[in-house]
């Protein structure tokens, strides 16, 4: 390789390791202005108010500013009441405006807003919290034409059961009830819409929309390209992301930006909303008309928040965004009339907990609408996600025996090695032969290299005489790839593995930083995968007529990965490190193990002694 392409090389690796702090640098996030309301608030909790249980935080009186606001509800001028409830799982809040839930607390401490190794020392983790600071309160109805004011009165008529009422100018009544008792474990609740008329006279219902939700960032480290709203039609899921929205061409460039999401024929089994860790699901009785979904702005997070997180999470000057922005879904309903004593009513089953398959398939087999596709595992012709669900299992399974999740993920990585021995052993005896008789391939393509058909046709009869498979090198790497895959899937969605430490590393989920060096994340295991790669490369033979100048290229190659896998998380680097570890160990014992199948290799001058 000459001093140019090193040079290429080199350059390609600095600027991919300072490629997202440069962007954070030159391209800063953009403050979310905030609209300041000033209410009064009245707690007519029967239950202890949210200050009371440890962890809690009190919901914000202000909403964030939708940057392409859905049809919105008069402003009301009386106070807002809130009322919140709990279970032994979620804490409920409840708001006058909208009539609707506007944040929900998980109560399992396993679950926090920000792990520990985030939180100061003594620190008292804070709950997790769903469709937190959310423009529109689940549930709530947003019309084209709004009438009267937006300000429910709340009651609760049974034990377990909040509801939300009022009566537009019209004479419609609209009530809300959403029953919060106990459901097992499974972080489940329901709600029923109910339009009433109770004049004597026929009175149009306008167009609706009916809140899902909206899809909110939980802590200040989650990935917020893991954030959106998906649907599923009753065949697949589709996933809308602000990148969605944003609408740039390649991620990069910018394009025109898209301002509403709408679809649906009757199909829309079921919508979620939701972040990297956890899931809020809403599930019509009948599928809904039509589903649209609106990006919407997020008020800044906390800034003693960041100021911590930036300290404990060792990310060296890394810009750790405090703007956000969400994907708020409603369920459409079309325009009619209802008659006089006529009602109509849509009835909700709700999901708000994380994303554990085990119990997300468990509550979609019951329900039969395939409620595990939330996990968004990605799959082409089925086989990665397969392949995601399998690694998922499996750690899982391992992880009750006993071990740990880091040595689940070695233990994982091993047994693959062990399951597909045989093959890369073969692929592995097969270059040895193939670089055996690198010298009759030379004379061959030297001879025949003016009738490429007769150099074909040598070349194939050589290498079938000494039992080497053209393709035999390509066939780990084409099984490899849907593992890798399959593992990056899994260490994204599993929350199982959020905050678990190993060794260092001290969340599986994100990068092993240890230190900042002058401002720069110090990551190890990144590289230690590059190193184990180099020397995996380096133990490789190269093919046989391939450009010397091609063969350094691909040997210093791993350097280019390291950039590639700086910032990934920390549990895929262990997999790819040990991976790479293995194959070392494998390739060694190969090469030095008799290959009974090869044979003496015809017309080749006789291997040079070495020197003493």
């Amino acid at each position: 390789m000459d001093r140019k392409s090193l040079f290429i090389l080199v350059a390609a690796v600095v600027v991919l390791f300072l490629l997202s702090g440069l962007v954070n640098r030159l391209f800063p996030p953009i403050p979310v202005p905030v609209t300041q309301q000033v209410a009064v608030t009245t707690n007519q909790a029967t239950n202890p108010p949210a200050a009371a249980i440890p962890g809690t935080n009190a919901p914000p009186p202000t909403p964030g500013v939708a940057a392409n606001p859905p049809p919105a509800a008069s402003v009301p001028s009386v106070p807002e009441t809130t009322l919140v409830v709990s279970n032994k799982d979620l804490i409920f809040h409840f708001t006058s405006r909208g009539g609707g839930l506007k944040e929900i607390l998980l109560r399992n401490t396993n679950y926090p807003a920000v792990v520990q190794s985030a939180r100061r020392p003594g620190e008292v983790p804070s709950f997790a919290a769903l469709d937190s600071k959310a423009p529109a309160p689940i549930l709530a109805t947003l019309e084209e034409e709004p009438q009267g004011e937006d300000d429910y009165t709340l009651s609760q008529p049974a034990e377990g059961v909040v509801r939300a009422e009022k009566t537009l100018p019209g004479g419609l009544r609209v009530v809300k009830d959403f029953t919060v008792a106990d459901c097992g474990t499974n972080y489940l609740f329901t709600a029923k819409l109910r339009l009433e008329n109770d004049t004597p006279a026929s009175l149009p219902v306008p167009r609706r929309e009916v809140v899902a939700g909206t899809a909110t960032v939980i802590g200040p480290l989650d990935d917020l390209t893991a954030l959106g709203a998906m649907w599923y039609d009753g065949a697949k899921r589709i996933d809308i992301t602000p990148s969605w929205f944003a609408n740039r061409t390649l991620g990069c460039f910018p394009g025109t930006p898209r301002t509403e999401y709408q679809e649906g024929a009757s199909n829309v089994v079921w919508a979620a909303m939701h972040s990297q860790y956890f899931a809020l699901v809403a599930i019509p009785s009948r599928p809904a008309p039509a589903i649209v979904i609106h990006n919407v702005k997020l008020p800044p997070a906390d800034t003693n928040e960041l100021a911590t997180v930036r300290q404990t999470s060792r990310r060296g000057n890394q810009l750790i965004t405090n703007t956000y922005e969400g994907c708020q879904a409603a369920f459409v309903y079309p325009a009619t009339r209802l008659e006089p004593k006529q009602a109509l009513e849509q009835s909700f089953i709700f999901y708000a907990g994380p994303k554990e398959y085990n119990r997300l398939a468990g509550i979609g087999s019951f329900l039969g609408n395939n409620l595990d596709e939330v996990m968004g595992f990605t799959g082409f012709l089925g086989i990665f996600g397969f392949v995601t669900k399998f690694l998922l299992l499996s750690m899982n399974g391992l992880h009750h025996l006993g071990l740990s999740y880091g040595l689940c993920i070695i233990a994982i990585t091993v047994i693959i090695k062990l399951a597909f021995w045989p093959l890369t052993a073969a692929s592995t005896r097969s270059q040895k032969r193939q670089q055996a008789i690198a010298p009759q391939l030379k004379a061959i393509a030297e001879k025949y290299k003016e009738d490429p058909l007769k150099k074909h046709q040598k070349t194939t009869e050589l290498m079938k005489e000494h039992k080497i498979n053209p393709l035999g090198s390509c066939l780990p790497v084409m099984i490899t790839i849907p593992v890798f895959i399959g593992f990056y899937y899994m260490l994204r969605n599993a929350i199982e593995l959020r905050g678990v430490s190993f060794l260092w590393a001290t969340d599986l989920t994100l990068p092993d930083t240890v230190c900042a060096i002058g401002g720069f994340p110090f990551n190890p295991l990144p590289l230690l995968m590059g190193a184990s790669q180099l020397w995996q490369s380096h133990l490789t033979p190269a093919s046989p007529g391939m450009d010397p100048g091609q063969q350094k290229l691909m040997r210093w190659m791993p350097l280019l990965f390291v950039g590639i896998f700086y910032q990934m998380s920390s549990g895929l680097n262990l997999y790819y490190t040990v991976s790479n570890l293995l194959t070392i160990a494998q390739t060694k014992i190969t090469k030095m193990g008799p290959d009974p199948a090869a044979g003496p290799v015809k017309g080749l001058p006789p291997a040079p002694q070495k020197k003493k």
